[in-house]
């Protein structure tokens, strides 16, 4: 009974308005004290401290400046630039080059508003402006965004490495095959999309040399070769991933202040306050679940769920498709970060019953996390958008966002019923 009053607490703090991380850290208390009393007190702090004392943490606010800082940079529409003179022989080529320039940026940020900001910014304009559909325009832009989730270097796989103890080079470099696919497989939609319906994606006018468009990559060679050295420095193991953040938001200050000249004293110190800022949530919101976790566990709530789905005769696979759609529906309502740090420990052992592998179930928690940060009404992508495009409703990106969600779920069901298409390339290191 005392789980069920605790869970409860933690919905109606919500539904009140709490911060999620209030209501975590209010809620786990109260199974605590309910639990062994006065030691709640002893037990929640170091629960709270444990959480945030790993060398990993170190990486996430490094990763974060990383792509703050690029972000301050032309480094977004540059990319979109070389991708159109790249692409540009396709129809739909601006809807193609933004879902290829989301992705390249994702794997200089980690985060993916700061993909939907740089690149809907510059994309979307364009696009309207040559006559494209403006649920095409939009729907490209706001979901290839969220590629930045799952192409390292990745902040969700951060967190998941640090509440799950699975190593973060290898939810990396299990990220890159399915990062790769998801592009791929929006590219290709809005490819038969436009073919079927030319009125939606006019044929390109411009034509581009071969000179120009390799003239086009001498804007991003020092983003490329920025992502080279921070990545191979994980997978040679050369350094560690906090270690390689550290490298990176080096890297990316050089990059604004020596290359671009873009970094004022006002701009460094607002870049400085908005990493903090960020940072601080998330970590506030991760030592909290841990407490709300660590609870969960206290009274072997993640034990008796995992026992009695197990013994109930159900089929793997049907388990496993039930997690999913709990992991998308949960997706709709909770941000990111608190989804991780609250569903991992209580899923996790369920998983590991089923003889998945943790490393696995990371990927495809991060593919749920993809659709959920482009469905409302808590989908920070739709609203990001419609921040730095006023000329678009919510309502039309909402709308537009349908579709390739419809993608996102195929692609997520691939790697669901073939798990060993992300799990080839880690074994490989």
């Amino acid at each position: 009974m005392e789980p069920i009053i605790v869970v409860i607490l933690l919905v109606g703090l919500i539904g009140f308005g709490f911060p999620i991380f209030l209501a975590l850290g209010l809620s786990g208390l109260l199974g605590l004290y309910m639990a062994r009393g006065s030691m709640a007190f002893f037990f929640a702090p170091s629960s709270l401290f444990g959480q945030l004392n790993l060398f990993e943490m170190v990486a996430l606010p490094l990763f974060i400046l990383m792509g703050s800082l690029l972000g301050a940079t032309p480094v977004g529409a540059n990319l979109f630039q070389a991708a159109v003179r790249w692409l540009n022989w396709l129809r739909g080529s601006l809807a193609i080059s933004s879902v290829g320039a989301s992705a390249m940026f994702g794997a200089v940020s980690g985060v993916s508003l700061a993909g939907v900001a740089a690149v809907g910014s510059i994309a979307v304009p364009q696009m309207l402006e040559r006559g494209y559909s403006r649920t095409l325009a939009a729907g490209s832009v706001v979901t290839a965004g969220a590629l930045a989730m799952l192409i390292p270097p990745s902040v969700p796989f951060i967190i998941y490495g640090a509440v799950s103890s699975v190593s973060v080079a290898d939810l990396f470099i299990g990220g890159i095959v399915p990062g790769i696919v998801l592009a791929l497989a929006l590219s290709l939609y809005i490819f038969i999309r436009v073919s079927l319906n030319p009125e939606e994606a006019p044929a390109a006018e411009e034509r581009f040399t071969w000179k120009e468009r390799f003239q086009s990559l001498a804007n991003i060679w020092h983003a490329a070769l920025l992502v080279l050295v921070v990545l191979g420095s994980i997978y040679t193991g050369f350094a560690t991933p906090s270690e390689a953040a550290g490298i990176g938001a080096l890297g990316a200050f050089l990059i604004a202040a020596l290359i671009f000249r873009c970094l004022t004293w006002s701009k460094l110190l607002q870049i400085l306050g908005s990493t903090a800022r960020i940072s601080g949530v998330i970590l506030l919101i991760m030592g909290c679940a841990k407490i709300f976790g660590d609870y969960l566990n206290m009274v072997r709530v993640p034990q008796l769920l995992t026992e009695i789905l197990t013994a109930s005769g159900l089929p793997a696979w049907a388990i496993l498709l039930a997690v999913m759609v709990l992991l998308i529906l949960l997706g709709m309502l909770v941000d990111a970060v608190s989804l991780i740090v609250v569903t991992t420990p209580v899923l996790l052992p369920l998983i590991e019953a089923l003889g998945y592998d943790p490393l696995w179930f990371g990927i495809v928690m991060v593919l749920n996390l993809e659709i959920a940060v482009v469905t409302p009404p808590v989908g920070l992508n739709l609203y990001a958008l419609r921040g730095v495009c006023p000329e678009l409703t919510i309502e039309e990106i909402i709308r537009s966002a349908l579709p390739f969600v419809g993608v996102q779920f195929l692609v997520l069901m691939l790697f669901v019923l073939f798990p060993g298409l992300s799990l080839w390339l880690p074994g490989l290191m």
